[in-house]
């Protein structure tokens, strides 16, 4: 993991295809996401593929400020035969992503690991507030992701 990313993964006793259900419906984030509480596919999609849009309704640390963030998605592979697949994000508009956000399945046993992660863009002004904030931000990503993950776990083997 690198100084611009954290991820956090988890087991869920549910089979891959029905994790990707889940986390590649944007329209249910506001569910899980201790931030983000909810999300509107645009543009014209309707659903997951690479560079489909859509914005997320952010409310930042779960207090505020609360804004709404351009999103395109930008690796969409459901799990195939072998059951791996990965679900990522850029937040920010075309072209100046400032954040990539993501879910890579692998089947483990019956159910599947989960790994949720993001990523910061390596531009010198992120390098910056991260080497100034990167610690604390880093800490609340990780419970954010730590939340979102617990209650799907909850809702898939519930």
């Amino acid at each position: 993991m690198s100084g611009l990313t954290r991820e956090v993964t988890m087991s869920i006793a549910a089979p891959p295809e029905k994790v990707w259900d889940l986390v590649s419906d944007v329209t249910r984030i506001g569910e899980f996401s201790p931030e983000t509480f909810e999300a509107q596919w645009t543009h014209g999609a309707t659903g997951p593929a690479v560079g489909a849009r859509f914005k997320g309704h952010v409310k930042r640390n779960g207090v505020g400020p609360t804004y709404w963030s351009p999103c395109t998605v930008t690796k969409c592979v459901e799990p195939g035969s072998d059951g791996s697949g990965v679900f990522e994000f850029a937040v920010g508009l075309d072209g100046s992503a400032w954040t990539n956000w993501g879910y890579q399945l692998t089947p483990e046993g019956e159910g599947t690991r989960v790994t949720e992660y993001f990523r910061l863009e390596p531009k010198w002004f992120l390098r910056g507030y991260w080497m100034v904030l990167g610690t604390l931000r880093g800490r609340t990503n990780e419970r954010g992701m730590r939340t979102t993950l617990t209650r799907m776990k909850e809702v898939l083997e519930g």
